[in-house]
């Protein structure tokens, strides 16, 4: 055990320094990656890389293979929005003041786990599917949870679990704001610990983020002073081939048609998407309706929807599509209102479309869609149709409301407001009920079929056999004709 926290102490200081003068001309493109298990809970050795030494996708795939098939099925991910090893050279107190460190429950949990891990440089692009692999290794969907919400959930140590706790980044130049956001980010870490630890629950936990904390000129600028010309020259040239990549995949997606979809940012973290194959709004005007395709103006290759006035928070969401010029309105906004709460009943947080709103020249038409539109929080919301006429999920507020005047038509909709990671939706709640038109087909055939099997066994119940009979060798039995 001592050896082992040698180890750990030694990874946790001397890894900052180590990667720092060996790569420091690529820190704009690694994150680092923590792993660890609880107490009592021993894996197989695994050898940490080389100083120096960037983990790519599927070295890191097979480093939580081997982590996942001999520990516990309960991992406990700890992701931040962004995350570089210049936080734990600053914050981290890696050159002997630990007094002044932001990550003591970090520290704590790494020195206290039989086998712990630390990569310090992990390609960023592998940090970021982290959450898809581990759902595949684990078959299970992801939650994302916080310190309350796991207080009152109870884990199986038999059943597999992959939580996820997502955890901020402090920006700009307040050194002392980040020093708090990351003081605390590990209190939520010690917080969800304790309660493990309470549960007695064996547990995989892992402590990474979705990007570099570090932007890319910062990185330049000290690459510049250290290493001179040529590896600025290097980096500029890896800056150029990434871009160049970026181009031949849009150029892929361009010719099979595909599409991204809409994305809101909060500085810079993406937190709310929607997507949809049409979207299309009509107006009754002289008892006929007319309808405005706003399809083009939202999707598609080099179409930049205008969405200012759009804002997003822990609570609530509101995204706001600013068109021009439709159906005679020079300015028109459509507006998808959304927000979360959690529900002791089910004790988890759910997400409802509290209103679709229409502004147009000062006027709103507001439909309701929190009775239709919802699903849980770490989730997005998916629906072949969504519509205000036709199997409407969307009402008018009022009988008074402008909303009766128009129609709204959504197809192969899907839309996420809280817990974006990335830029790709999360697991999709779909809109079709229990009840699908298939299962109403094939309960009432078998309805039919027993009913026609209940007749058919009554009908046999009911034959009675003769109670006489003719016997040859007797005279014949004669049948009154009055019986």
């Amino acid at each position: 055990m001592a050896t082992a926290k040698m180890r750990v102490s030694y990874s946790i200081s001397a890894f900052v320094v180590l990667f720092t003068l060996l790569n420091v001309g690529k820190c704009d493109e690694q994150v680092p990656l923590m792993l660890w298990t609880s107490e009592g809970i021993s894996l197989p050795s695994q050898s940490p890389p080389p100083a120096g030494h960037i983990v790519g996708q599927d070295q890191l795939d097979a480093y939580l293979h081997e982590a996942l098939t001999a520990g516990p099925r309960n991992v406990l991910l700890f992701l931040q929005d962004k995350m570089s090893i210049e936080d734990f050279t600053i914050y981290g107190g890696a050159f002997g003041n630990k007094q002044d460190s932001s990550f003591p429950n970090l520290e704590g949990a790494l020195l206290s786990s039989p086998s712990p891990l630390v990569l310090p440089a992990v390609s960023w692009p592998a940090s970021n599917a982290v959450i898809g692999e581990l759902q595949d290794q684990l078959e299970t969907s992801p939650l994302y949870m916080d310190a309350e919400t796991l207080s009152q959930l109870r884990l199986n140590a038999s059943s597999p679990a992959l939580l996820v706790f997502r955890l901020p980044y402090g920006t700009g130049a307040d050194l002392m704001s980040a020093r708090e956001i990351l003081s605390g980010n590990d209190e939520v870490i010690g917080q969800v610990l304790s309660i493990m630890k309470t549960q007695s629950v064996p547990y995989v936990a892992i402590y990474t983020a979705l990007r570099p904390s570090q932007e890319a000129a910062a990185a330049l600028s000290l690459e510049a002073g250290v290493g001179g010309g040529r590896s600025l020259l290097q980096s500029r040239g890896s800056h150029k081939e990434r871009e160049r990549e970026r181009e031949r995949q849009r150029k892929v997606k361009e010719k099979a048609g595909i599409y991204g979809p809409v994305e809101f940012k909060e500085r810079d973290t993406t937190c709310i998407l929607l997507w949809a194959t049409s979207l299309s709004v009509s107006i009754l005007r002289g008892g006929h309706w007319e309808d405005h395709d706003l399809t083009p103006s939202t999707f598609g290759e080099g179409v930049s929807p205008k969405l200012h006035g759009s804002v997003c928070d822990q609570t609530k969401a509101r995204l706001v599509l600013n068109y021009e010029d439709v159906l005679g309105h020079r300015n028109f906004k459509l507006i998808f209102a959304m927000s979360q709460r959690h529900y002791q009943v089910s004790a988890r947080r759910w997400f409802t479309m509290d209103a679709v709103e229409l502004e147009y020249d000062g006027t709103k038409a507001t439909f309701n869609g929190s009775r239709n539109i919802y699903a849980p929080a770490e989730y997005s919301y998916r629906c072949d149709s969504v519509t205000s006429f036709r199997w409407p999920a969307l009402f008018p507020r009022s009988s008074k409301d402008p909303a009766n005047q128009w129609r709204v038509s959504f197809e192969d909709f899907q839309i996420q407001g809280f817990n974006v990671t990335g830029s790709d939706f999360s697991y999709a709640s779909d809109c079709a009920g229990f009840f699908t038109p298939g299962i109403w087909m094939g309960l009432m055939t078998s309805l039919l079929m027993v009913l026609v099997l209940t007749y058919g066994l009554h009908m046999i119940m009911q034959l009675r056999t003769m109670d006489r009979f003719d016997d040859p060798k007797g005279p014949a039995i004669s049948v009154p004709q009055t019986e």
